[in-house]
């Protein structure tokens, strides 16, 4: 699957001078597994490039690999920064962050982040409301879950914001939901499982991106968990 039919013959290592699935009216599909890491400008610090609007700065998602000790330099984000730790250990100066962990640092928010053992992460970067100024930090193993609109279905709320909401969403094997729009896009990274609509399967470390007004009709057969940002399209 790799890619979505709507970006077919892209190149996914080397942005095309308008970014990377920058625009968001596309349909994108990226199974992440499938890309190679990429240094970053930190020596330790790897990335897959999911989306970007330019080089260094503006709208990025990727994935991110910190090797045991590696670090960044300190940085701020103008338009803030959102991190779900995939695996390891997250840190900064300001504590540590196991797997499942969900962080949000709000525009103009000042950090060096490292790992002493090593981590994967989800980084969104620059893609706040510049008046939501709210941090957070969310064990998820921690949480409890709240039942979803059908059954098999569970929901723990992350973040919400004006129209964009984020959750984790758990899927128990063999449920199904119903066809439905998204009015403001949605973004899903798989963590578990397989997800499924009628476009495809959806195997763990998935990237997708629905436009605005899109619908489908998901569904998981084995069960998942998936992390869903919706309303992020203006």
């Amino acid at each position: 699957m790799g890619v979505s039919p709507n970006l077919r013959g892209m190149d996914l290592q080397q942005p095309p001078p308008g970014g990377l699935n920058a625009d968001r009216s596309l349909r994108v599909v990226v199974e992440t597994a499938a890309l190679d890491w990429e240094q970053s400008p930190a020596a330790g610090v790897w990335r897959k490039k999911l989306e970007r609007a330019g080089d260094e700065a503006g709208i990025v998602t990727s994935v991110v690999r910190y090797a045991p000790g590696s670090r960044f330099a300190e940085h701020a984000h103008p338009l803030g920064e959102e991190v779900f730790v995939l695996d390891g250990v997250f840190a900064d100066e300001n504590g540590e962050y196991p797997a499942g962990t969900y962080l949000r640092n709000p525009p103009g928010s000042r950090h060096a982040p490292r790992s002493p053992q090593g981590c994967d992460l989800l980084v969104k970067l620059d893609q706040f409301d510049c008046t939501d100024t709210e941090t957070v930090c969310i064990d998820t193993r921690d949480e409890s879950w709240q039942p979803g609109l059908v059954p098999g279905l569970s929901v723990m709320p992350l973040h919400s914001f004006g129209v964009e909401h984020n959750a984790l969403v758990r899927w128990a094997p063999g449920t199904e939901f119903k066809t439905h729009t998204h009015p403001g896009g949605e973004e899903i990274f798989v963590l578990k499982g397989t997800f499924e609509d009628e476009e495809g399967r959806y195997p763990e470390g998935t990237w997708l991106r629905n436009p605005a007004w899109s619908r489908h009709a998901p569904f998981s057969r084995e069960g998942c968990t998936i992390y869903v940002k919706t309303g992020f399209v203006g």
